[in-house]
């Protein structure tokens, strides 16, 4: 049984804070030889924003071809998905929100097309991960990501229940995250808790 990870870097700067917590998950995970890890970076991934034209309505796809034909299947098959951003202006980086708002066609798919986004069978097995750094300290810094990670999970049938959360404030410059008491220990535990825990589901 390989277990497959799909992972998006979101920051626009590579190799910045989000994206160390994400390799230190990836890393975490990929100690397991039964786990296949691919990391994608969002600056690289050539994903336009949505138009809103709700063409995914009638055609179930994206009338746009750009990376998303690329990703549209591995999300679906991936095992856990996880999504890492900075928190810019208290949301999402804009990299990260492009690939959240062009889920729309899942959501056409599930909720107007009333068609299956992944097998039955497959439901409840899949588990999201959200990481993402702040330079602020404020407590309430990432409230406003959290609705659009969920929603994006929602529509690619991840439930609420199955997403797990790391995220560190405090982390302003580049690099700093490095000096974070926890962090680097808390991304270590949580790839190896999803990946445990990817094994229990999967093998039910």
């Amino acid at each position: 049984m390989t277990i497959k990870v799909l992972a998006f870097a979101g920051s626009p700067r590579r190799h910045g804070n989000s994206e160390t917590l994400l390799d230190w998950v990836l890393a975490s995970m990929a100690r397991d030889p039964e786990v296949s890890v691919e990391k994608v970076p969002l600056t690289e991934a050539n994903i336009n924003p949505c138009r809103g034209c709700n063409a995914c309505e009638k055609l179930n796809k994206c009338i746009q071809r750009d990376g998303l034909d690329i990703y549209h299947d591995k999300i679906i098959e991936a095992d856990c998905i996880v999504l890492s951003s900075p928190i810019f202006c208290m949301g999402l980086a804009s990299q990260v929100k492009a690939l959240v708002d062009r889920a729309q066609v899942f959501r056409s798919r599930k909720y107007v097309l009333k068609l299956p986004v992944v097998p039955p069978e497959r439901k409840g097995k899949r588990l999201g991960v959200f990481l993402a750094s702040a330079g602020q300290t404020w407590p309430h810094v990432f409230d406003a990501a959290v609705p659009s990670v969920k929603c994006f999970y929602h529509v690619i049938d991840i439930r609420d229940a199955d997403i797990s959360y790391l995220m560190v404030n405090g982390v302003d410059e580049s690099g700093a995250v490095l000096h974070h008491p926890t962090a680097h220990a808390d991304a270590e535990n949580l790839g190896k808790n999803v990946i445990a825990d990817l094994k229990k589901r999967l093998a039910a």
